[in-house]
């Protein structure tokens, strides 16, 4: 899984780092500051679709 900010649309309220804690932080903006895992995928993907701006991405890496 790759996990990226829309750092123009973040608005800082910090709903993705109170879902997934291991893995976003908010300072300035939300920034991902841990890794993606088996274990917290469902935190990230529930952080995702609560964010009320739609700032951050998640995206499945595709095999080569």
């Amino acid at each position: 899984m790759k996990v990226t900010i829309c750092e123009e649309n973040c608005i800082c309220c910090g709903q993705c780092e109170a879902t997934a804690p291991e893995v976003f932080e908010v300072n300035d903006v939300a920034n991902v500051v841990g890794e993606v895992n088996e274990t917290n995928i469902e935190d990230v993907k529930l952080a995702a679709s609560g964010c009320p701006t739609n700032a951050i991405l998640v995206e499945e890496e595709k095999a080569i």
